[in-house]
């Protein structure tokens, strides 16, 4: 395999399971140095990774923190990749418990937010970077009973246009991918009826696969996604509207 990456140090957010740990296989296997961010502490424990940070990427601190340790250990950052993530519980929107709607903001749109913030710096000291958000094609056609998880995702496609426009002069390239429902851990948090419901959406009538999501990542991280910012790129199954 090609090794795009070598020579390269990656964080990826969620990196313990789900898309982020498909990322993190991918990154590695072509040549990355991976910093892993999770809460999981236990599944970072057995990862071959050469640096991994246990955290809440709810605090700001911690996350700043992070970028900090990452960059002293491995001597820089070249690529981020966030998937840490919640869907949160499926409730109607006058329904929806305030406290489920804060964290899933939290997590998925504020965590994205500070960890963006805190590379940005060391990206622009190697003149060099590539960040790719994962936001969610929920965030474009908004899925019923899932207000704050479509709401986050919105913003977080919100935050990679702003942020890909202000360093567009650089060679930072900040995009994001809205994916499609993909069979993750992820669905555990969701109710059949949801789930039902967004299979139901997808014209090639399946559910993504990690891999497919991955590839798309991959490129976007890669040297090659050189004209290419403050995009969002699909992988949907057909799904995207506009």
């Amino acid at each position: 395999m090609p090794q795009r990456f070598e020579g390269r140090t990656a964080i990826v957010t969620g990196g313990a399971s789900g898309i982020g740990a498909g990322v993190a296989r991918r990154l590695a296997a072509e040549g990355a140095r991976l910093s892993l961010w999770d809460m999981d502490a236990a599944t970072l424990a057995k990862s071959n990774a050469a640096h991994t940070v246990a955290l809440d990427i709810t605090d700001p601190d911690a996350v700043h923190k992070a970028a900090t340790d990452t960059a002293a250990e491995l001597g820089k950052i070249d690529i981020l990749v966030t998937s840490a993530g919640v869907t949160g519980p499926n409730h109607p929107t006058w329904e929806y418990p305030v406290a489920a709607w804060d964290r899933v903001i939290d997590i998925n749109l504020k965590g994205v937010f500070y960890s963006n913030r805190a590379v940005v710096p060391f990206m622009q000291t190697n003149g060099y970077g590539r960040i790719v958000n994962i936001a969610s094609i929920a965030g474009k056609e908004g899925n019923p009973n899932a207000s704050a998880y479509s709401a986050s995702k919105a913003g977080v496609i919100g935050l990679t246009k702003s942020l890909g426009k202000e360093l567009a002069a650089s060679e930072i390239r900040v995009n994001c991918v809205t994916p499609a429902a993909v069979r993750t851990p992820l669905f555990e948090q969701m109710t059949q009826a949801q789930i039902d419901w967004m299979l139901s959406k997808i014209p090639i009538a399946r559910f993504g696969e990690i891999d497919e999501v991955a590839s798309l990542i991959l490129w976007l991280a890669s040297e090659e996604c050189s004209f290419s910012t403050g995009g969002v790129f699909d992988v949907s199954g057909g799904r995207a509207t506009y």
